[in-house]
C-alpha cells in the first residue's frame, strides 16, 4: 500500500512537470515571437535611414527636398518639451505619492484619489490632448506652445509616477520607520531621510517609465496644435545680457519627433520614408540614452543604500 501510494505521488509529480515544461516552452515562444517582431522591425528601420544619419540631418531645417531636410527643430522641440513635462511631473507626482502614502487619512475621499489616479494610467493619450487643449490652450491662454505641450504630457505620466512611487514606498519594510521614531524622528525626518533615499531605485523606475512613454506620443501635441512643418527654433534659455535666463522659449511654437515622422512617413517619396526611419532611429537613441541616464542614477542610488 505504502509503495502505491508513493508511486502516486511520483506521476502526480512528473504529471505537473510535464505541465511545467510545456508552459515554459509556450512562453519562450510567445516571447521570441515578441523579440524577434521587434528585431526585423529594427534593423529594418536601421538599414532604412543608418545612410541619412550624418551631421546635417541634425543641423538642416526640415526641406521639400529629402536630401536636403533634417531634424533641427525636431530633436530641439523634444529636448525642450521633455524638459517642462519632467520638470512638472516628477516634484509634483512623489510629492503626492508621498503624502497619499504617508500622510493622507485613511477615508473614503482618500480611496476615491488613489483609485482615480490608478484609472487615469490607463487613460488614452487623446483624451490628454483634448483636456490640455481646453485647460492649457484656451483657458490658461498658454496657446500652441511648448509650456502646453509639456504639461500636457506631464499629466500623462503623472498617474505612472505616483502609482511607482507609492509602490516603492510600500516595499519600504516597516522596521525602518519604527526605528526612526524610536530614536525620535518626526514624520518628516523618517520620510525625508529614510522613506525617500530608500525608495529612491523604485522612484526613478517609475519615471523612466513615463518618460519614455511621453517622448513617444503624438496623439496629445498634435490636439494641441504642434507644428508639422517648422524652420524656425525657439528662442535661447540663455542669454548674453542680464538676466540671462529666458523664458520666451516656453510659449515659441514647436515640432517633436513623432509628428516630423508622421510628416514625413505621409509622403508618397521613398527618400522621405528613409528620414523618417532615420528619425526614427534618433528618437531611439534619445530614449534609450534618456533611459540610460536613469538607469545608471537608479544604480548609483542603489550602491549607496546602506541597510
Amino acid at each position: 500500500m505504502l509503495k502505491q501510494d508513493l508511486q502516486e505521488i511520483r506521476d502526480l509529480i512528473q504529471r505537473h512537470k510535464r505541465w511545467d515544461l510545456f508552459f515554459a516552452t509556450v512562453g519562450v515562444l510567445a516571447l521570441m515571437v515578441g523579440v524577434l517582431t521587434f528585431m526585423v522591425l529594427f534593423l529594418g528601420m536601421v538599414m532604412d535611414g543608418l545612410p541619412r544619419i550624418r551631421l546635417e540631418f541634425f543641423t538642416n531645417f526640415p526641406s521639400r527636398r529629402a536630401e536636403h531636410a533634417g531634424i533641427l527643430s525636431a530633436w530641439v522641440g523634444t529636448t525642450l518639451v521633455m524638459l517642462v513635462t519632467a520638470v512638472a511631473a516628477i516634484p509634483v507626482g512623489v510629492a503626492a505619492a508621498v503624502y497619499l502614502e504617508e500622510y493622507a487619512p485613511r477615508n473614503w475621499i482618500t480611496d476615491v484619489i488613489e483609485i482615480n489616479i490608478t484609472n487615469l494610467a490607463g487613460v488614452p493619450s487623446i483624451v490628454y490632448g483634448l483636456l490640455a487643449l481646453g485647460l492649457f490652450v484656451y483657458t490658461f491662454g498658454f496657446g500652441q506652445s511648448i509650456l502646453s505641450a509639456g504639461l500636457t504630457l506631464a499629466l500623462l505620466i503623472l498617474p505612472v509616477v505616483v502609482v511607482a512611487t507609492r509602490e516603492s514606498i510600500r516595499a519600504i519594510p516597516g522596521a525602518i520607520r519604527e526605528g526612526a521614531y524610536a530614536l525620535g524622528a518626526t514624520k518628516w525626518q523618517t520620510t525625508a531621510d529614510h522613506i525617500l533615499p530608500y525608495s529612491a531605485p523604485g522612484i526613478m523606475t517609475g519615471i523612466i517609465i513615463g518618460m519614455a512613454r511621453a517622448i513617444g506620443e503624438t496623439a496629445p501635441v498634435i490636439t494641441i496644435g504642434a507644428l508639422t512643418f517648422i524652420a524656425f527654433l525657439p528662442p535661447a534659455p540663455v542669454k548674453a545680457e542680464a538676466p540671462f535666463l529666458s523664458f520666451e522659449w516656453l510659449f515659441s511654437g514647436f515640432t517633436v519627433m513623432p509628428i516630423q515622422m508622421f510628416n514625413w512617413t505621409s509622403r508618397p517619396e521613398a527618400a522621405f520614408h528613409n528620414n523618417a526611419a532615420a528619425a526614427g532611429l534618433v528618437l531611439v537613441v534619445m530614449t534609450l540614452s534618456m533611459n540610460a541616464l536613469a538607469i545608471w542614477i537608479r544604480y548609483r542610488l542603489r550602491k549607496n543604500i546602506k541597510w
